[in-house]
């Protein structure tokens, strides 16, 4: 058996946005591998649901294997099932020559992908209207670009046969800014605001084949948009065939004078009319941004935050029914915040709603009743960031794994989501959720089957320990049995970002995790307090004090794995992303117990972090002040003023277009680190955002990754490797030209 490496990602798939059909027979979901060193191929499976995972049901049907679905053409995303189940919408790049997505839609028994969009700012969340006739869609666009018409169709005022050119976005230069939050995660947002719009799929096929709105020759169905004005309209969702549903912020008139949309938590759940012609309020609800689902009979459900301390407070599900005018709070028991980054949807009987919870270190998919009467949990689980899908079968799953479908009346329902182990670092799951709750997984794919069968991947331990007088909970990662390297191991420490987030046995880090215990190393990591999954008291503990509270907790959690016979208690490392990176640089700069550092996209001082990130609100919320209010004591609490106490060889990597966390933090760390005399070094990379260990280039991802065991290794009792500062580009894949 091979280790596993860092330039092993090049041949790892990955799954996302699993959407079952509608009567349950088979999902889709996108299959995304690396192509080159910077950039994915995205296609569209689909899997029977069921298949047992290794390709063929019990009756040794190779039907079962998932089987592409899309061409290989472009980035594919998004994938939706018509109502009836006769199509399947998609966003893709394939034809675009600036990669600006568009929505095609293929029929699901053959034939042809068509484009029924032609927008210039893309397609984010489409939903299919009950009566499969259209679909909404937000997109951002210019007030220019909506008063033109270009927004709906680029070619608008390009006559057929003519030789000018369609609209093209251009980059502003200068690039002039009025708003507050002018710009998020890894792109500005010049002047483009989030409107809803819907594309009209009749008058053709329902393929975008036909004549309505067919402008200049090109395939492009009818679109229109539904919203105006300059606000960000978001979340949108249908309720009957005729009434569409979104969130929205607006600016706030206090007594002090208006609170800019970007600057309060206020949200609006409108809904559109079409019939009428007519946009109403509905109600209101706090959370940093709307996120909504509608029931056909116009209640609708929202997450809903709490205001003050938004950040470090739980997350709930209410519901709102026109008809009574009363809002309940559906999780109001629950003792678990809801994941806004996940799906949330009504289940197909809209009785309940089903939603995902950090838990103790896995994300939980559980459904509410409607009515407040209870939550239970589903059996089914679920990666952060990631989708899942619901739909009604009869009876649950047969002897044979087949499930029998009810259109939507069903007893049972049927789950269909993404998720990691430890043995794999994801693949799709369905899981048939019974009357009563806690149904039982079962796996459809195995997209890695052939890595596996010649990488020894190690299996971590839970490790749970007590920290001033809280049991915190972690785990332990040592090389696998087969490993060259012998005990006692160097022990890396791993800190998860957030810092109000939840680490498991597996997860995103997944690849990391297993290349550094492939190298040798024993990891450790945990989930301290302030993070989610264990109730609102240990998420807000940490209020006003990031680095001492986050400090005990994980260095209890050393202590514990150091009294382990394989761990070299004298050969410690540390590193972490993010708010990872900050616990990184504030370690650094309060103990010299590890003998090499690698600090990631880390906030290191929360003055220009506040000034500079689309997050400035995350200091209010968790701190409650601002550098202007208390000045000295937001400089007492970042990494950086401890810079002249740091002995411990620290490498700094920071991403190039990084909004939520500005590369500006990470050059002020270096600078301090190298001003006095700390071993060093900066690594800056290119066109990417905070999102690089998840979603970077390829060629990025590994070479992070690499970086990372390559620092240690030159520090490591247990390595025969010299310091990274003197390797040149010795053990990166980039071969002689880095460094």
């Amino acid at each position: 058996m091979e280790p596993v490496r860092a330039a092993d990602f090049h041949e790892l798939a990955a799954p996302s946005d699993p959407q079952l059909s509608p009567d349950g027979d088979r999902v889709a979901f996108v299959r995304s591998v690396p192509k080159d060193d910077e950039s994915y191929e995205s296609t569209v499976y689909v899997v029977p649901t069921g298949g047992d995972g290794d390709g063929e049901n019990e009756d040794g049907d190779r039907d079962a294997k998932p089987r592409q679905f899309t061409a290989s053409e472009g980035v594919d995303s998004q994938p939706r099932f018509s109502p009836s189940g006769d199509r399947l919408a998609f966003v893709s790049t394939r034809g675009a020559d600036d990669d600006r997505p568009q929505l095609w839609v293929l029929p699901t028994d053959g034939g042809e992908a068509r484009r029924v969009t032609n927008v210039p700012g893309g397609i984010v969340g489409p939903v299919w209207s009950p009566d499969g006739s259209r679909i909404a869609f937000c997109q951002a666009t210019t007030a220019d670009e909506r008063e033109s018409g270009v927004d709906c169709d680029v070619t608008v005022g390009v006559e057929a046969g003519e030789e000018s050119e369609p609209y093209e976005r251009e980059t502003p230069d200068p690039r002039v800014i009025d708003r507050l939050m002018y710009r998020g995660l890894a792109r500005y947002k010049d002047g483009t605001r989030s409107h809803v719009y819907v594309v009209d799929l009749d008058g053709d096929d329902g393929t975008g084949d036909g004549e309505a709105g067919d402008r200049s020759g090109d395939d492009a169905a009818a679109v229109t948009r539904v919203t105006d004005g300059d606000h960000d309209f978001t979340s949108v969702d249908w309720g009957d065939a005729s009434t569409l549903f979104w969130g929205v912020r607006y600016p706030v008139d206090t007594d002090d004078g208006t609170v800019d949309a970007d600057d309060h938590v206020t949200n609006r759940v409108e809904r559109h009319d079409f019939d009428a012609g007519a946009t109403e309020t509905v109600t209101g609800f706090t959370a940093w941004g709307p996120v909504l689902a509608a029931a056909s009979d116009g209640r609708v459900a929202v997450l809903r935050t709490p205001a003050e301390g938004l950040s470090m407070r739980q997350t709930e599900v209410d519901v709102y029914d026109p008809e009574t005018g009363e809002t309940t709070t559906v999780t109001e028991d629950l003792d678990r915040t809801v994941d806004a980054t996940c799906s949330f949807r009504w289940g197909p009987d809209e009785e309940c709603l089903y939603f995902v919870t950090p838990d103790e270190g896995e994300h939980v998919i559980r459904r509410a009743w409607a009515d407040g009467s209870g939550v239970e949990t589903t059996g089914a689980r679920c990666e952060h960031e990631q989708g899942f899908d619901v739909v009604a079968v009869g009876g649950g799953a047969g002897d044979d794994g087949e499930h029998e479908a009810t259109g939507g009346d069903g007893d049972d329902h049927l789950v269909a989501t993404v998720h990691t182990g430890w043995n794999h670092p994801g693949d799709v799951f369905c899981a048939s959720v019974p009357t009563g709750g806690d149904g039982e997984e079962t796996r459809l794919t195995e997209l890695d089957a052939d890595y596996f069968e010649t990488r020894a991947v190690a299996e971590p331990e839970s490790v749970a320990f007590e920290s001033d007088g809280h049991e915190i909970q972690g785990w332990l990662l040592t090389p696998h049995d087969e490993s060259d390297h012998e005990a006692p191991y160097p022990l890396a420490v791993e800190i998860h970002g957030g810092p109000h987030y939840m680490w498991s046995a597996a997860g995103s880090m997944w690849h990391e995790f297993q290349t550094l215990a492939a190298r040798g190393y024993a990891v450790f990591w945990s989930n301290p307090r302030g993070s989610t999954g264990y109730g609102e008291a240990f998420a807000t503990a940490i209020e006003r004090d990031w680095g001492e509270v986050t400090t005990q907790d994980v260095l209890a959690g050393v202590d514990t794995v150091c009294e382990r016979d394989d761990v070299d208690e004298t050969n410690q490392f540390v590193t972490g992303g993010s708010f990872g990176g900050f616990m990184t640089g504030w370690l650094v700069g309060h103990t010299d117990q590890f003998d090499g550092a690698v600090a990631q996209r880390g906030v290191y001082d929360l003055a220009s972090f506040y000034g500079s990130t689309d997050a400035f609100k995350l200091v209010e919320w968790d701190f409650g002040t601002t550098p202007w209010e208390e000045p000295e004591f937001l400089w007492s609490q970042s990494p950086v003023a401890y810079a002249d106490e740091v002995t411990t060889p620290t490498l700094v990597l920071h991403a190039d277009d990084d909004f939520r966390v500005p590369v500006n933090n990470g050059e002020m760390f270096y600078v301090f680190l190298k001003k006095n005399g700390v071993d060093t070094r900066l690594v800056r990379y290119p066109r990417e955002g905070h999102e690089l260990s998840r979603s970077g280039e390829p060629a990025h991802r590994v070479d992070r990754i690499e970086r990372i065991v390559r620092w240690f290794d030159g520090y490591s009792d247990h390595h025969d490797d010299p310091h990274a500062l003197d390797r040149g580009g010795e053990g990166l894949s980039a071969g002689d030209d880095a460094r």
